[in-house]
């Protein structure tokens, strides 16, 4: 297998891997919003943030596949990292062993934008 083929494959996956996380978070805060609350509640964040990061979470998905601002992708990027990050510090903040799934995320979002330049070029 080349070398680009191959960078592709992972790209995709990974990418793929995220955006499906991300839709069904997003998803998750808006039919789950009760215990979507609890949980928020739980970990010290306050609720009101759950339908505005639901809509950041899919405009995200939406700015990193649709590739059509250089600078939006970049800050999609970023902000899906900073809420990983965040995640899993909260997690640990409260010790309920939940920090894997968003450290695993913040993993795949970091391998898609690394292998995105390799894929489509810079721009």
């Amino acid at each position: 297998m080349n070398t680009a083929k191959r960078d592709k494959i992972i790209y995709w996956i990974a990418t793929g891997l995220v955006c499906g996380l991300m839709l069904m978070s997003a998803t998750m805060y808006f039919v789950q919003n009760q215990m979507v609350s609890e949980t928020f509640s739980r970990l010290g964040y306050p609720t009101y943030v759950i339908y505005p990061l639901a809509i950041a979470k899919i405009l995200a998905v939406i700015a990193i596949l649709s590739r059509k601002s250089a600078v939006l992708k970049e800050w999609a990027y970023a902000g899906l990292f900073f809420d990983f990050i965040l995640a899993a510090s909260a997690h640990m903040a409260v010790g309920d062993g939940e920090a894997a799934p968003a450290m695993v995320a913040a993993v795949l979002l970091l391998v898609s934008r690394y292998f995105d330049p390799k894929v489509f070029g810079s721009e």
